[in-house]
């Protein structure tokens, strides 16, 4: 019983430690995954996979040729640094529309739809670290 206790008090410890010392988030791979439905999960599979990938990581099959590249959605620092305003923004209106890359086309179409731009970003959100 006393080993029991003093294992148990040394876990509590160590994630005690590891939370007041900035301990990271839990990796991509444990955050809830995001289904996209109808319009949304049309739009990201025919669009946004062609350049950021389905993984989000900026490697899909149209990446290669992009300069610059697109963003990986992977990235902490970035994911931190933009507002879901911001990425509505970029959705809707296109890299230029934030003075971002003209490569990042607007999606004019979903201008009156924010259900289907707030499950795309959802999607995004998921995706970072």
């Amino acid at each position: 019983m006393r080993m029991w206790l003093l294992t148990v008090c040394a876990l509590g410890a160590t994630v005690a430690i590891g939370m007041a010392c900035g301990g990271k988030e839990a990796p991509a791979s444990t955050r809830p995954a995001v289904t996209l439905s109808g319009e949304a999960a049309a739009k990201w599979d025919t669009l946004c996979v062609t350049c950021h990938g389905k993984s989000g990581h900026g490697d899909g099959p149209g990446a290669a040729a992009l300069n610059p590249k697109p963003r990986s959605f992977g990235d902490g620092a970035w994911q931190t640094s933009v507002t879901d305003e911001h990425l509505k923004k970029v959705i809707v209106g296109g890299g230029a529309a934030v003075k971002l890359s003209n490569l990042m086309p607007p999606n004019a179409d979903l201008e009156g739809k924010p259900e289907v731009v707030d499950q795309l970003v959802a999607k995004i959100r998921s995706l970072g670290p």
